[in-house]
């Protein structure tokens, strides 16, 4: 069989069954960035890749790849299953929204490792033990702002998007990308000081030393986000919790 054979490391962001044995896969990968695949015979009982080719695992994977669009997984090996993850009800849902949000965003076939490593330590966070605050809206919120980073979206938050000032900050718009001042706040929404300090520590800070704040400064910070992939990247994400 003609064609290119791949090995990579990658992790399954969405495993959908297709016809009646096999799995198409939605991966992404450290080497190769976005990457569409066929499992063929991955839902027969007796399949050689057992389960672990459903969301969150992390693989070494080898892949032919043919003419089409997918690729053909010929072999995957687990690098980390996240057992933990899988058995609590939050972060299950924090990885599926974090996988949903790089599916979203990140659909070029190239790599970008710090995207790739960026997930993959999210979901070692979601992981550990004790790993309910990784699970929580402050976690979630620093993993979209440093994930909009990394794909080249990150909001201007030194000084206003549009004039340039640095001072009195008093909105945030999507369109200009960025926080605005008074003067041109326009079409803009309120963003209070805790939601911009929020951003600025969510950038600065690791992530599993997300930065803390009230609830309506982290609605705010999830609008900016929401609203800056919406304008500049054309993505619409879903809630973050």
């Amino acid at each position: 069989m003609a064609g290119t054979t791949v090995k990579t490391e990658a992790v399954v962001l969405r495993s959908i069954r297709y016809g009646e044995a096999d799995r198409i896969l939605h991966l992404y990968s450290k080497s190769r960035g976005r990457i569409g695949a066929i499992a063929k015979g991955a839902r027969k009982p007796r399949s050689r890749f057992g389960g672990r080719l459903e969301p969150f695992f992390r693989l070494d994977l080898v892949l032919h790849e043919g003419r089409g669009d997918l690729m053909t997984v010929t072999s995957a090996t687990t690098v980390d299953g996240y057992p933990r993850l899988r058995s609590s009800g939050g972060a299950l849902s924090a990885g599926a929204r974090a996988c949903d949000a790089v599916l979203r965003l990140l659909d070029a076939a190239e790599p970008n490792p710090p995207a790739y490593n960026l997930l993959c330590r999210y979901l070692s966070l979601l992981d550990e033990p004790g790993g309910e605050r990784a699970a929580g809206l402050e976690t979630a919120l620093s993993f979209r702002i440093k994930l909009a980073l990394v794909a080249g979206f990150a909001p201007e938050l030194a000084s206003c998007a549009r004039c340039g000032e640095a001072e009195h900050l008093a909105g945030f718009s999507g369109a200009a990308g960025g926080v605005v001042c008074g003067s041109c706040e326009g079409s803009a929404f309120p963003f209070s000081e805790a939601a911009h300090r929020f951003m600025v520590e969510g950038l600065a800070k690791p992530l599993s030393e997300a930065p803390e704040a009230e609830l309506q400064a982290l609605r705010q910070v999830e609008r900016a986000v929401g609203e800056t992939l919406e304008h500049h990247a054309h993505v619409q994400l879903r809630a973050a919790a």
